[in-house]
């Protein structure tokens, strides 16, 4: 899933793509580098930012849909409110990614459920003003577990098709540093859900913590794409069904390589017996 903010404040790229033609070449662009999906968002959820209204949200993101519908790039639609999923999907949009799970628009479900479109349904706790204040957890992996998981039966009982739903950890979404490194190494227990998980840290502020210089100053966003593919192979290589990112390019490679290296999950009916069969 390639990132496309259309949005003058997102963390990485605000005003990057805030023209039309920009925000299209660019989707363009992630598509032909190996994008499967194009995730476009016309409201930053960076910590701390301020909600803009849904006229403005769906007047940032329908016109970038509609030319990427026309050049064939498929397309999430990255928002919390139910009327900009149902205008982008009436653009051409085929998924909705919702970073609240559902929780900050009751009616989202109805919307998921006539389209019969995946559904994204992150952990969230509160919209990006406050959400850092509930970054509070005894035990983050079981409580992350337990949330989506009823995220996820509010959803069918809405009448959602199990198999259109997507599960999110929502890394950096009321979370601090350490937990965010807990639930990347338990992706497992998440997985064992039974939905898809999808993955994703692209260059987010723990991981420039992580990087931080010897005088403690934070790697800028820029310096965190190694970090970015190590985290997303990770994810992969332990069950991830898609990984979320800003550089398509490089995750491809990255993915390729891995790939190469004969992972049991790509091998079909082969198995490394085979191969070793094979070569005596």
């Amino acid at each position: 899933m390639g990132v496309l903010n259309v949005t003058p404040d997102s963390f990485s790229d605000g005003g990057r793509y805030t023209d039309v033609d920009a925000a299209v070449q660019h989707g363009v662009d992630l598509f032909r580098q190996g994008a499967h999906v194009i995730d476009i968002g016309g409201e930053s959820t960076r910590p701390g930012a301020q909600r803009v209204d849904a006229k403005t949200e769906t007047d940032r993101v329908v016109p970038v849909i509609e030319r990427l519908f026309a050049e064939g790039v498929p397309v999430s639609i990255d928002t919390t409110r139910a009327a900009v999923a149902e205008a982008a999907l009436a653009a051409g949009a085929v998924v909705i990614n919702d970073v609240s799970g559902g929780l900050a628009d009751p009616d989202m479900a109805a919307v998921a459920a006539a389209a019969r479109c995946p559904w994204v349904l992150m952990h969230w706790r509160g919209h990006s003003r406050d959400m850092q204040r509930l970054a509070e957890y005894t035990d983050v992996v079981a409580e992350v577990r337990d949330e989506l998981r009823a995220r996820a039966d509010e959803a069918v009982a809405a009448g959602v098709d199990p198999g259109m739903i997507v599960l999110d950890p929502g890394l950096g979404f009321a979370k601090r540093a350490e937990h965010n490194w807990a639930l990347s190494a338990h992706l497992d227990v998440l997985i064992d859900l039974g939905f898809p998980l999808l993955f994703g840290s692209s260059r987010k502020t723990y991981l420039g913590h992580l990087l931080a210089g010897p005088d403690g100053t934070p790697r800028p966003v820029g310096g965190r794409e190694a970090a970015t593919l190590a985290t997303s192979v990770l994810a992969v290589a332990s069950g991830a069904w898609g990984v979320r990112v800003h550089e398509v390019g490089a995750t491809v490679d990255a993915l390729a390589v891995w790939r190469a290296t004969g992972s049991p999950r790509f091998r079909g009916t082969r198995d490394a017996r085979d191969d070793r069969q094979e070569r005596r």
